[in-house]
C-alpha cells in the first residue's frame, strides 16, 4: 500500500546565462535588449575605481549607451544602502540595473531594482508570510548581474539579503521577478580577486550546494545539481586559491556559486541561521562564517545526514566514503585554501551565545535545517565553533 503523504511544491529555475571569458563585451547589447537606454551601474567602493569596472563602463560608452555609478554600499549592505541608491536611480532618470561585483552588491542592487517603483519601505517586502504580494511588480526595474566573485550566486536568486541596522539582523527580501534578467559569467571579471577571498567566497558557495543537498525539502533537480556543484568546488577551489589567473578554475567556481545557489532553492540550514545573525552583529564577512561554521554544523546534523553524507563521499570518490571521510575532507580543503578552523580567529567570542541562539533559530534558514535546532543547540554549535570544540 503506497502510504506516501501527497507532495505539492512550487519550483523555480534561473534565468539566462552567457558563461565564458570575454562576454563582458556583450553588456551593451544585453541592456539594450532589455530596454536599458540609461543603466546605473551598482557595485562597491572598493570595485568602483578599478579597471574592471572601468572597463565595463568604456564598452557601454563606446556603443553610446550612457552609465552612471553607485558604489555606497557596505559589505553587508544595509536599508540605508538601498535608499541610497533607489535616491540615485531617480535623480539620474535611469531605466535598468547593472548590478557589477560580489554578493553584497549584487544583493543591493535587485534590492534596489525592486524599490524604485515601489511606495511601501523595504522591510514590508521581507520574505514572511505573503509579503512578496505587497510589490508593485510594473514599477520593478530590469538587472543585469556581473558576479566578480566565485561564491553567494546572487546572480541567480530572487532575494536580498539586507541589514536593518536599527535592529541588528539581516532581513531577507524576496520577490521571484528580483531575479536578474540575464546573467554574464566571465571569469576574466575575478582574476583580480585576492585569494583569501577567493578561498572564503568559494567556501560560501559550498556552503550553499551542501545545505542544500542536507535539505529534506522535496526538490530532486535540486538535489542533483547540489551533488555535482559540490565536486566542482572540491577540484576547483584549491586550483583559483592557488592561481588567480586560472581561467578554468575561475569559470567553474563561477558556474559552481550559480548553481549552489539554484540548488537552494531546497532551502539552507544552520550554517546560515547562525552566519545571518553573526553577521549581523560583528559585521563578519559572511563568506567566512559559513566556512568556519561548516564542519561544526554537519557535525550537530550527523544524526539526520549521515546516509546522504556518505552517498555524497561516495560520488566525490573519497576513501572508504562515509561521514568521517567528507567532514576530513572538508577540515582538509579548509586547511589547505586558509581557512581558520575557529570564529574566535575571527575575532568572535561567546558573551551574545544566547542571542546569537535566539536569532538563529528565528532565521528563515532554520526551517529547512535537517533537525530543527532549540536555541539552546544553536548557541551551543556557535560556542563549540568559537572555540574550536569539534
Amino acid at each position: 500500500m503506497n502510504t506516501m503523504e501527497p507532495i505539492s511544491v512550487n519550483w523555480n529555475y534561473p534565468t539566462a546565462v552567457k558563461a565564458g571569458a570575454g562576454r563582458v563585451r556583450e553588456l551593451p547589447a544585453l541592456c539594450r535588449s532589455l530596454g536599458m537606454r540609461n543603466p546605473l551601474l551598482v557595485t562597491d567602493p572598493g570595485l568602483a575605481q578599478l579597471p574592471v569596472v572601468q572597463n565595463a563602463l568604456a564598452l557601454c560608452l563606446a556603443d553610446s549607451l550612457p552609465c552612471a555609478v553607485f558604489s555606497k554600499i557596505k559589505g553587508n549592505p544595509t536599508g540605508q544602502n538601498v535608499t541610497d541608491g533607489v535616491d540615485a536611480y531617480r535623480a539620474g532618470r535611469h531605466d535598468g540595473v547593472i548590478a557589477f561585483g560580489g554578493g553584497s552588491a549584487i544583493d543591493a542592487a535587485k534590492a534596489i531594482a525592486l524599490m524604485v517603483g515601489q511606495e511601501r519601505g523595504l522591510w514590508d517586502f521581507e520574505d514572511v508570510g505573503d509579503n512578496y504580494l505587497r510589490v508593485n511588480v510594473n514599477g520593478m526595474a530590469p538587472v543585469v548581474a556581473l558576479p566578480t566573485t566565485a561564491g553567494t550566486g546572487s546572480e541567480v536568486g530572487r532575494a536580498s539579503v539586507i541589514t536593518d541596522e536599527a535592529a541588528h539582523v539581516k532581513r531577507i527580501i524576496f520577490h521571484a521577478r528580483m531575479l536578474p534578467a540575464a546573467v554574464i559569467l566571465d571569469p576574466e571579471l575575478t582574476v583580480g580577486l585576492p585569494a583569501a577571498l577567493t578561498a572564503a567566497t568559494g567556501m560560501d558557495a559550498l556552503s550553499h550546494n551542501l545545505e542544500a543537498y542536507c535539505s529534506p525539502f522535496y526538490h530532486p533537480m535540486g538535489a542533483g545539481i547540489a551533488l555535482e556543484g559540490i565536486r566542482m568546488v572540491k577540484v576547483w577551489l584549491p586550483v583559483a586559491v592557488r592561481d588567480g589567473q586560472h581561467l578554468e578554475a575561475r569559470l567553474n567556481m563561477l558556474v559552481a556559486s550559480s548553481m549552489g545557489a539554484t540548488a537552494f532553492q531546497r532551502g539552507l540550514g544552520a550554517m546560515h541561521a547562525l552566519a545571518h545573525p553573526l553577521g549581523a552583529l560583528y559585521d563578519a564577512h559572511h563568506g567566512m562564517l559559513n566556512a568556519v561554521l561548516m564542519p561544526y554544523v554537519l557535525r550537530a546534523n550527523r544524526a539526520a545526514i549521515d546516509e546522504r553524507i556518505t552517498a555524497l563521499a561516495r560520488y566525490l570518490g573519497l576513501p572508504q566514503p562515509s561521514f568521517d571521510a567528507f567532514l576530513e575532507s572538508v577540515l582538509a580543503l579548509r586547511a589547505q585554501i586558509g581557512i581558520p578552523h575557529t570564529l574566535g580567529a575571527l575575532g568572535i567570542d561567546t558573551a551574545l551565545a544566547g542571542k546569537v541562539g535566539a536569532m538563529a533559530v528565528a532565521d528563515g534558514s532554520a526551517a529547512t535545517n535537517p533537525i530543527a535546532f532549540s536555541a539552546a543547540q544553536y548557541a551551543g554549535i556557535f560556542e563549540r565553533a568559537a572555540n574550536g570544540v569539534l
